[in-house]
């Protein structure tokens, strides 16, 4: 039997994090929301309180389920203040060596029954739970961005993850009223090894002159149906991530197809990770984005 889900602990309150807070504490849930930097928690916080206040305006909350939601949430400014939760997500940064470092400080700061798990897009939840002192309470639980939005939660079982973790992880997802989908721990696993390389061709068709940022964009949205186009995409789940889940599948699968490519190295060491710098395969610096190439 797993156990019951009732205090989710958030380390890292970016785009992810904070997404993650917002449908736990929508779902009924109490949240606990660290971060290092003690502005990003604030700024984390009152994000959630806008993205709840527009969904007020659109009719899917009234505004007490908002200040109710709002009230389960408490910043943790340590490792120590997520000490009485039942489960804890990573979401920090999509980079291995930062991952492991913040999962070796935090376990000691937890009850002994409590789950540990990360929100990985790509690295092996084998891996990052031998960083741990629970491999078997430990697993990965992928949210897609934007959270409050997307219904799909990948749940990724690293090879000592035991059936209870599963279990209750399963049961937490539907508990948000999310699908659940579970994967096998191998790179990238099943939504961006199939997404990222997608959008690596595109940023390859760019690169080698088939068509226009615009052009490809149009192409993809029109001609396969797809909400937005790949480049377009690609800016808004980040340069920096893409290129870093094209280099795990490109490493860890040993294929010369999922080689990065040059544009999209060349766009994120200039800075160019897309919506977040204002800057990407569009320029956001105005009222309307517009194409740099």
């Amino acid at each position: 039997m797993g156990i019951e889900i009732k205090t989710v602990g958030i380390v890292g309150a970016g785009q992810m994090g904070n997404g993650i807070a917002h449908v736990c504490a929508a779902s009924g849930l109490d949240v606990r929301l660290n971060d290092r930097d003690p502005e990003r928690i604030e700024a984390g916080l009152a994000l959630i309180d806008a993205n709840l206040t527009r969904q007020v305006q659109k009719g899917t909350l009234n505004d007490e389920q908002r200040r109710s939601a709002l009230a389960r949430i408490a910043a943790a400014r340590s490792f120590d203040d997520l000490g009485a939760c039942d489960l804890v997500i990573e979401a920090a940064t999509e980079d291995e060596a930062t991952k492991r470092k913040i999962f070796q400080a935090l376990c000691s700061s937890l009850k002994p029954d409590a789950l540990v798990a990360t929100n990985t897009s790509s690295i092996s939840i084998t891996r990052l739970a031998a960083s741990t002192d629970r491999p078997d309470r430990f697993i990965g639980i992928h949210f897609m961005n934007p959270v409050p939005v997307m219904q799909l939660v990948e749940l990724i079982r690293g090879i000592a993850t035991e059936d209870p973790t599963y279990e209750s992880a399963k049961a937490f997802i539907a508990k948000l009223g999310k699908t659940s989908t579970m994967s096998e721990d191998f790179p990238a696993f099943i939504v961006n090894r199939i997404l990222l390389p997608m959008i690596n061709e595109a940023i390859y068709t760019l690169y080698e002159g088939v068509g226009s940022v615009e052009s490809i964009d149009t192409a993809m949205r029109l001609g396969a149906n797809h909400p937005m186009g790949p480049l377009q995409l690609a800016d808004f789940i980040g340069l920096d991530t893409c290129l870093s889940v094209m280099q795990v599948l490109y490493e860890g699968l040993a294929d010369s197809k999922y080689r990065p490519c040059p544009l999209l190295v060349k766009y994120v060491e200039a800075g160019w990770l897309g919506r977040k710098t204002k800057r990407g395969f569009y320029d956001y610096r105005g009222e309307t984005p517009i194409p740099t190439r």
